[in-house]
């Protein structure tokens, strides 16, 4: 399929990219990307080995490019997530691990705080196999979620569930658990007069809790297993919203917001296996749904090198128009640009199925 929307402008080195956080503090823009693990010398490679002490990258922006400006000591990192409270601004970094093998999975996640010049440690958290942090508000509450948990058998006795976190006015303390026992995203929004959150789970079912006016509690069920990443957008024509369901097996999903039943329903199927990270993007012409791929296979035996999709909303449903070359692909960001959207898409592993890979950064045209 022909490049029309995808434009290439730049690689960014990195090694085990797991995700994309654009932001912008101190009237710097900067782009934070956590890393999993550096590759050992005469190790063999995989997927779950190398060595995780690890740093975040931070770039700055300069035009549409973006060049090395600093780092955060966060081991195994897998997700960030840029915030503020008021006029203070905050980084969070989840760690899955640290360690060179054997892994310690029960380490801390790191709150970074920035000062006015750089990021500063403001509050660790207890964790295990952290993935991904969510920050969100429900009637001017501060929530921060982490999702978390690996259900290894060798693992079953230090396994937690996600957790969410409420502000008090100067941290955040525990506010209520997430059954789970792999969990993976989070994606909170509204609909039908709902304040919603959704979670997702790789051997639990992921589930969406809804906002009671006091704690989060289920609302219905989005998938059986394999969940990995969530998007919402509303229909162009105003015919409705919609929840895409995004798994790592061939089973993801567009569900529909059904006012009448007040759940989501079935609505279009999404095939090929492979999904891990979702984006939506609205131009004044389209909205277009970008999913990243990051591998087929089992990790004892995966396939890193693939195709992502690039579809967009044709009437009432999704349509494949581009597909882009992914290499362990993990997270998609969109950010503005002047003359066009651009695209960050981070790689965590090379064809090879070694960390050290290149994420790409795209420039879009409709």
């Amino acid at each position: 399929m022909t490049s029309t929307h995808l434009n290439l402008i730049q690689t960014i080195p990195a090694s085990g990219a797991r995700a994309a956080q654009p932001f912008t503090v101190g009237g710097l823009d900067l782009l934070a990307i956590p890393q999993l693990a550096y590759d050992v010398p005469g190790q063999a490679a995989h997927m779950n080995g190398g060595d995780s002490e690890t740093e975040t990258l931070l770039l700055r922006r300069d035009g549409d490019r973006f060049e090395p400006w600093g780092s955060l000591p966060d081991p195994g990192g897998e997700d960030a997530e840029f915030f503020t409270i008021g006029d203070r601004s905050f980084l969070a970094v989840a760690s899955i691990r640290n360690g060179a093998g054997p892994y310690e999975y029960a380490i801390s996640s790191m709150l970074h705080e920035w000062d006015g010049i750089r990021f500063v440690p403001f509050q660790a958290f207890d964790g295990f196999a952290a993935k991904q942090w969510k920050h969100f508000t429900v009637d001017g509450r501060h929530f921060l979620a982490l999702a978390q948990g690996v259900a290894l058998p060798h693992l079953a006795d230090q396994n937690r569930p996600s957790v969410i976190y409420a502000w008090d006015g100067t941290r955040f303390t525990y506010f209520q658990d997430i059954p789970s026992r792999w969990g993976y995203n989070w994606h909170a929004f509204t609909v039908g007069g709902h304040t919603m959150l959704a979670h997702a789970d790789h051997v639990d079912p992921s589930v969406l809790y809804r906002w009671d006016g006091t704690r989060f509690v289920p609302h219905q069920t989005l998938a059986p297993v394999a969940g990995r990443a969530f998007a919402t957008f509303d229909d162009p024509a105003g015919n409705g919203t919609y929840l895409m369901v995004a798994r790592i097996d061939d089973g993801s999903q567009v569900l529909r917001w059904d006012p009448a039943a007040d759940r989501f329903v079935e609505h279009q199927k999404l095939t090929g296996a492979g999904a891990r990270e979702l984006a939506v993007l609205r131009t004044d012409r389209a909205l277009y749904l970008i999913r990243v791929n990051f591998i087929h296979g089992t990790p004892a035996d995966p396939t890193a090198a693939l195709m992502s999709q690039l579809y967009r909303w044709e009437g009432d449903r999704l349509d494949v128009v581009e597909e882009f070359p992914t290499t362990g692909g993990t997270d998609i960001a969109v950010l503005p640009g002047a003359t066009g959207p651009l695209i960050v898409q981070t790689n965590a592993l090379a064809a090879d199925l070694r960390f050290a890979a290149e994420s790409r950064v795209y420039r879009f045209a409709d």
